[in-house]
């Protein structure tokens, strides 16, 4: 976190956050059903892509330390 002249302060995380929850916002006004799908939840949080790429950092991880 940043600190300048001015009292505007930036925190990445706090930023990207909020985004997320105004991505889960839209989705969920414009979903028919009342509630939104642990699928559609995952779907709009782009969580699958997450783990995709969890994955590919582990997989990485392990051929480095291997010979």
């Amino acid at each position: 976190m940043h600190v300048g002249r001015g009292s505007a302060v930036q925190d990445h995380v706090a930023l990207a956050e909020i985004e997320l929850c105004g991505e889960l916002i839209i989705a969920a006004t414009s979903a028919p059903e009342e509630r939104l799908s642990d699928d559609r939840i995952d779907e709009v949080l782009r969580v699958e892509a997450a783990r995709r790429g969890s994955e590919r950092d582990r997989r990485r991880g392990r051929q480095e330390v291997t010979p």
